[in-house]
């Protein structure tokens, strides 16, 4: 019998037992995918785990059977021209004029076109699930709960994750495939960091991010701020600073380029070597203006060695590295306790909560269940010890506030991941971070005398401060008075020595 011959009457090379569970699992998988993305697009759950099963589960399984197939078929064809040596299976040979190759051939034709049609629309829903906020907060839910409950408290909280993490352009999108293939074994491995450190390292420049909506022409003028504050006193008492933030601007065709944001004007360039991971110590920095002249200042209490300096690689300062929180900032227990003191969440007349609230929320708990049950118990036993008449006539004011104090623990502290307001710095300001002060902080000299500015009027101007019934007002400006008579104190240091987002220590 001759090859050509054997070739029309041997089986088909599919005919083993490989190809057939291959066939099998392809048309499972293909069948599989058609009901979960029918139900993904009729019913729009949202889940990561519907997104998971639909766009990269299911898709793996039908092309592990697809290789199955053809693995089947090599397979097959390798073990006939072992068992008859010198005879090769001809390969399959298509002829039209034989009706039923023709029928076949049509067949598989049009099933191929559904194929890569439908490939073509699952690979790009598999692109837009793996770039959705969903897929970046839920997926690794025990890992990203913090980051993505802050994320949903955020003035970003509509911006897609990617928009800011990875930008537009392909390159940077495979490197955060790459990056990301390493996070999803260190999940399954159970080898990440608790809490994640910052900063995120190799992060995309803010220039080509952050720039995409704020951009340098956007910068102009003051912006006016008031900030609510409550004394930790017996009667909460309220405390009004209102100022004028000199935001400033960095395109001299919309006004002079100054303010806060002359840091990032185009014809500046500054850097800095921080001494810290966290970028919280500073103690050098260069600035280059717009006609080329270099100013290179030190910190007089901690100056780097010429040594040193050369071993480090300076940071070219962008938005970050103020705006270091914009979508995942963690509120201090003082600063959400104001929020809700002045928003009527917490009743103000309810003796000493100010105090006491801050006091449970900045206890250590071994988890969300624990906290929620010690801020009950310390609060209601307080008032029922304490104040006992009050606590009588008052159980829902007292009920409510212990329902508020518990709802901010839940949106800003996370035991599990061991994350908090205390291990994220937020550079913005100077209240309960060193922020501002890391530069600004009046010891930074240069070789020449210049001192980088420790003046509070060269961002902000007070226009207004003091209890409301007694607001001391004036537009030219005030001289900053502490709530608390500390004796001047508030002038010889920082303010996060004392404050750091608790109680006043």
């Amino acid at each position: 019998m001759t090859a050509d011959t054997e070739s029309r009457v041997a089986p088909s090379l599919l005919h083993n037992w490989l190809s057939l569970a291959g066939i099998v699992l392809a048309a499972s998988s293909f069948f599989a995918i058609a009901c979960l993305f029918a139900l993904d697009l009729f019913r729009g759950s949202g889940s990561p785990y519907m997104g998971i099963l639909t766009y990269i589960v299911a898709p793996g399984f039908l092309i592990a059977g697809l290789l199955l197939v053809a693995a089947g078929a090599w397979w097959e064809r390798r073990r006939r021209r072992t068992l008859r040596p010198g005879v090769t299976p001809a390969l399959p040979r298509l002829d039209f004029n034989v009706p039923r190759q023709r029928h076949t051939f049509i067949a598989v034709a049009v099933v191929t076109a559904i194929f890569l049609l439908s490939t073509a629309v699952g690979s790009y829903q598999t692109y837009a699930f793996t770039e959705s906020v969903t897929f970046c907060g839920k997926t690794c839910h025990s890992v990203m709960e913090p980051e993505y409950t802050a994320y949903q408290q955020s003035p970003h909280a509509r911006v897609r994750c990617v928009q800011c993490h990875i930008g537009p352009g392909a390159s940077w999108f495979v490197k955060s495939k790459l990056s990301g293939a390493y996070q999803v074994y260190a999940t399954l491995a159970n080898k990440y960091p608790r809490p994640i450190p910052t900063p995120i390292e190799n992060l995309r420049p803010a220039r080509e991010t952050c720039e995409q909506c704020h951009w340098p022409k956007e910068f102009f003028g003051a912006a006016e701020r008031t900030f609510h504050h409550y004394l930790p006193d017996e009667q909460n008492s309220p405390w009004t600073i209102q100022m004028l933030l000199k935001v400033g601007g960095g395109d001299p065709s919309f006004g002079a380029v100054g303010g806060i944001h002359w840091h990032m004007a185009t014809g500046n360039r500054i850097e800095y070597i921080a001494s810290d991971k966290q970028r919280q110590v500073i103690p050098w920095v260069r600035v280059t203006d717009e006609q080329g002249n270099v100013t290179v200042y030190q910190s007089s209490g901690s100056p780097l060695k010429g040594e040193q300096i050369t071993a480090a690689q300076p940071r070219v300062m962008d938005c970050i590295d103020c705006h270091n929180r914009p979508a995942h900032a963690y509120q201090a227990p003082v600063a959400s306790l104001d929020l809700a003191l002045e928003t009527g969440r917490i009743d103000r007349t309810i003796p000493r909560i100010k105090e006491r609230a801050a006091q449970a929320l900045t206890r250590r708990y071994t988890s969300t269940a624990d906290a929620e049950r010690g801020i009950a118990d310390s609060l209601t036993t307080f008032y029922q010890s304490k104040y006992p008449a009050f606590a009588g006539a008052n159980v829902t004011l007292i009920a409510g506030a212990v329902t508020e104090t518990q709802r901010i623990y839940l949106q800003n502290f996370f035991p599990a991941m061991d994350v908090s307001w205390r291990v994220y710095p937020d550079n913005i300001g100077h209240l309960d971070f060193p922020g501002c002060y890391r530069c600004h902080d009046g010891s930074h000299t240069s070789a020449d005398g210049k001192v980088i500015t420790h003046d509070c009027d060269a961002c902000h101007i007070l226009i207004a401060q003091g209890p409301p019934v007694k607001l001391e007002t004036s537009v030219p400006g005030l001289d900053f008075k502490h709530p608390v008579d500390i004796a001047g104190l508030w002038e010889q240091m920082s303010c996060s020595d004392c404050h750091a987002g608790s109680v006043v220590k």
